[in-house]
């Protein structure tokens, strides 16, 4: 039986109370109750604190409520007691056979347990990482490939219809820059004021020439143009290629050019000036954004009439709305606190509930050593760590994890030596040792001729209190899930496969749950039994590692 489903059981008793005439309650029946694992041994299973909550409403009070929902919860399937405690408090034992059955649960759902309908019909859009398509990606967009990836899995897995969008900003000064800082690297000039350094560009410039020979020998505005594409479609592939090499995937690239190229900005301005929101000052066009809790107005088109990125930011939040998301999530660096506070404003300002249509998430700084020092130096990027380096030296798999374990909110420092030890004390080594170590135990089932026992499993045999104590642990995967997409915070999954890898490696501890028999021993229904509970635990460990693109390895 897991949460959810005694949840069920719980608003059941409630609703056959209110039928009867034992309980009122004005307000209705909750469609859930919270049901949560007690933190103490002893009291039993799952708790409620439902009467306490529904007492008042009820007119009655918490213990009074408490026992009557008590003994109409024991007359219910899969109860084995209930025992009121404090003022109100359910703490609920459930029968070793339902219990056992959510181990048959987990194996039948397979790659789907955990994946629910909670956010089903939200259409969101997730944007990360936006880097400009002039260089390698770096540390900073490291830790945003990584919970941007997650936040995706597991929105996806609470029933959204998730896109992964990266912006790219590919209008501007800084793209003249770019193309001035290859044909300076491929003539063997300096490198030009505001240009691009390091060992990248030469590489480019190489590049550039080998896919389009003689284009350096262009004149003028013609050369830069051609350079131009031709540097944004190299560096661009680029990084498509590393972010896909490190597990993270985008269903669309929006570029930034487009979208003025389309005439959706002009759009957008139109907009906000029958709504409003906007007003002349200075010969510049400004949003009143102070309206909606800015801290002060931003301009749109400055007095010598050029278009500021809060104008390409407006139109591509409205494009995004029209390609009908219901709700926008940025990711954003340590340095853009200031936007949260804007873009919010500009919700508002386009006619939108912030609140309902809007998630700016700030991540904080990550900072890697290596022998004690802080790595900092690129030699391909010269002042900057890439990606591709990070990726290579830590591995992907233990650089995932890493960063996929914290809050993006927390400055985080990370020691190579200590996420690549092959160590219980290396979180991801100790979540991955643990889904091959269900591996194994289920190789060795297969050479003793062991198959899952279908229809003969018997849940009631997996009664022994270790067995109980990673049964609970399987069954709160789901609620995990949809915690960690409500929130926006992938950390809960992998907290929770660190916890459940512990449970697990304690039941594998305890003699009394061996899954194979013993010297020439039979295979008997309780060997079988807890074969089931083996491949469960292996099927929730794969599937969370999963939801943070972190591979689960048979064999280490």
């Amino acid at each position: 039986m897991t949460p959810a489903q005694l949840s069920t059981t719980i608003v059941d008793a409630l609703s056959t109370l209110v039928d009867r005439g034992d309980l009122a309650l004005p307000d209705g029946v909750p469609s859930e109750v919270t049901v949560e694992r007690p933190r103490q041994k002893g009291h039993g299973d799952y708790a409620t604190n439902v009467a306490l909550q529904l007492a008042k409403k009820a007119g009655t009070n918490p213990r009074a409520l408490g026992e009557l929902l008590a003994a109409r919860l024991e007359e219910a399937d899969g109860i084995a007691g209930v025992e009121l405690a404090g003022p109100g408090f359910l703490n609920i034992t459930v029968e070793a056979g339902a219990q056992g059955q959510v181990a048959a649960d987990v194996v039948a759902a397979g790659p789907a347990y955990g994946r629910t309908d909670t956010l089903g019909g939200q259409k969101i859009n997730v944007e990360f990482i936006s880097a400009n398509p002039t260089g390698p990606l770096h540390l900073g967009h490291t830790r945003w490939a990584v919970l941007g990836d997650a936040i995706g899995r597991v929105l996806a897995a609470a029933g959204a219809d998730v896109t992964r969008e990266f912006y790219i900003n590919d209008r501007g000064v800084q793209m003249n820059h770019f193309a001035d800082s290859i044909i300076a690297a491929a003539l063997g000039d300096d490198k030009p004021a505001d240009g691009y350094a390091g060992a990248y560009i030469t590489d480019l410039a190489q590049a550039v020439e080998a896919a389009s020979p003689g284009i350096f020998q262009l004149e003028g505005e013609e050369r830069r143009a051609a350079v131009r594409a031709k540097g944004y479609e190299i560096q661009l592939k680029e990084q498509q290629d590393q972010l896909d090499g490190f597990n993270t995937h985008f269903d669309v690239w929006f570029s930034e050019l487009s979208l003025h190229e389309s005439g959706s900005v002009p759009e957008t301005l139109a907009r906000l000036k029958e709504l409003g929101h906007v007003f002349e000052q200075d010969g510049a066009l400004w949003m009143r954004t102070t309206d909606f809790g800015d801290d002060k107005d931003r301009v749109l088109i400055k007095s010598d009439g050029e278009l500021t990125y809060f104008a390409s930011d407006t139109a591509y939040y409205l494009n995004k709305r029209a390609r009908g998301f219901d709700h926008c999530i940025y990711l954003l660096g340590a340095d853009h606190h200031g936007y949260v506070g804007r873009l919010r404003a500009m919700a508002a300002c386009v006619g939108d509930d912030p609140d309902q249509t809007l998630d700016v998430l700030i991540g904080q700084l990550v900072k890697i050593l290596k022998d004690g020092e802080e790595l900092k130096l690129s030699k391909r990027a010269g002042n900057i760590v890439t990606l591709d380096e990070l990726a290579q030296e830590i591995g992907v798999d233990a650089l995932r994890y890493s960063l996929a374990r914290y809050p993006a909110d927390s400055p985080l420092t990370l020691d190579v030596a200590e996420i690549t030890k092959a160590s219980n004390d290396n979180p991801v080594y100790y979540v991955q040792y643990a889904h091959a170590r269900t591996s194994a135990m289920i190789r060795n089932a297969t050479d003793l001729g062991m198959t899952l026992p279908g229809d003969a499993f018997d849940p009631s045999l997996l009664s022994h209190e270790r067995d109980g104590q990673l049964l609970r642990a399987l069954a709160e995967y789901p609620r995990v899930v949809a915690s960690a997409a409500e929130l926006r915070e992938p950390h809960r999954v992998a907290r929770y496969l660190e916890d459940t890898a512990s449970v697990f490696n304690k039941w594998y501890d305890t003699k009394e749950c061996r899954m194979l028999p013993q010297g020439d021993e039979p295979v008997g229904p309780a060997n079988l039994a807890r074969l089931v509970l083996v491949v469960a635990t292996r099927t929730v460990l794969a599937n969370g590692l999963d939801l943070l693109g972190v591979s689960a390895p048979e064999r280490m």
